[in-house]
Formats: C-alpha cells, structure tokens, sequence
C-alpha cells in the first residue's frame, strides 16, 4: 500500500481521487483549504486544511510528514486556480493569484516532500491542454494556460535533476473534464469526460507511469482542446 499527497480534493477531479485511492486500501493526505466530511471520516484519509498560495501555510504538510509517513510513495498535483478574463482586462494580481497555487503550489509541495520522496517515487502533475505548445487555446485563459505551461517545463526539469535518485516527474495535459470548475468559467459547456472517469485514469498512472514515463508530458484529451 502506497502514501499517496493529492491537493485540490475539495471537489472535482481531486475528490474523486482521494476516495479511489482510499477504497483501494492506500493512505492518502488530502490537502486542500476545504475538505468534504466525506475524507474527514475515511479511515485511510488524513486531511489538511493548507492554502497553497500561501508558502508558510505549508508548514503543516511539513510536520505531517515529519511525524506521521516518513516516506512518500507518490503526489499527484491536482489543485488549481483558473482566472476567465480578457487579457487586457487581467492584472498582474491576477497573474499572481492562479501562478501562486499552479506554479509556485506546485513547487513548494515538491520541495517540501523531497526528503521523503525516493526510488519508485512518483510525482504527477495535473496540467491541461491549453499549455501545451501548438494546441487550440480558449481565449480568455492568458494566466491560467500560461500557468499549465510552466508547470510542464518545472516537471521536466526535476526529472532530469533527480533521475538518480530514481524519482520521477511526469505531467498530465488534461482536455475539458466535466468539472465545478469547468461549470464556473464555462457555464453549459459539456465536456466529454467526467470527473470520476478521468480519476481512474490518473489512478493507475499514478501507481505504474513511471516504470515507462519520466519527464514526460501525456495529452490525455479525445477532443481539441
């Protein structure tokens, strides 16, 4: 049974995995700044109330991990922050905002967790087609699709900085996924995919990806976007 850290688990994408992995017999620290009583009450979730645009907020992964695991065996970043606006209508404090939870979120996590990620660890990370180079992009999304952008190229960066501990990196270029989120920024657009279909998904890549993957970007859409 593997520790698996999954943030955005509030609703969506990272709800549904939690439960997942948690059915599955695995233990899972459920990080995100709302947390349905749901994982509160699974014996195999363990659930912090974290900001992650907020770098100190991080302390309490901290010492979780310092007192409780010890080791863990994968992290699967999936929260995020999505701004919908005309680009000459989106201040830098809008940047700000979703880079804080997309970009540096994800950074600061990873730091955090190094000293207990080893050999077979496995780091995913949730992007989205709009960061992928050459894909069709939704107008409006300058910060959040520039965001994803970033996340791909910070993943592929660690993979090859800790290739020798036998740490792997790999990101997930997700297409439109029936999401609250999706709903919020695009209301009546109907998505191919659901939340919890996409969830078994990232469920098995999480546990065997990385015998075949790392530093790599898989698009997983059946539409374009």
């Amino acid at each position: 049974m593997k520790n698996i850290i999954i943030t955005g688990t509030s609703r969506g994408i990272g709800y549904e995995l939690a439960l997942q992995f948690a059915n599955a017999g695995h233990q899972v620290l459920a990080v995100s700044r709302k947390t349905p009583r749901i994982l509160i009450e699974h014996k195999n979730i363990s659930c912090l109330s974290v900001d992650l645009s907020d770098e100190s907020d991080l302390e309490k992964v901290k010492v979780f991990l310092s007192t409780s695991w010890k080791k863990v065996d994968a992290i699967i970043h999936n929260a995020g922050s999505l701004v919908l606006k005309p680009f000459s209508e989106t201040t830098q404090k809008d940047f700000e905002d979703v880079y804080k939870v997309n970009v540096f979120g994800v950074a600061n996590l990873t730091r955090v967790a190094l000293p207990y990620l080893g050999k077979g660890s496995h780091v995913v990370t949730i992007s989205s087609m709009g960061g992928i180079q050459g894909s069709l992009k939704f107008a409006g999304l300058a910060a959040y699709s520039s965001s994803k952008g970033a996340v791909i190229t910070l993943s592929e960066l660690l993979a090859e900085e800790y290739k020798e501990r036998g740490i792997s990196f790999n990101v997930l270029a997700l297409g439109a996924v029936q999401t609250e989120m999706l709903q919020e920024a695009f209301p009546g657009y109907e998505a191919p995919i659901k939340a919890d279909e996409i969830a078994d998904y990232i469920f098995n890549f999480t546990l065997t990806g990385n015998k075949y993957f790392n530093g790599k970007v898989l698009q997983v859409s059946s539409t374009n976007p």
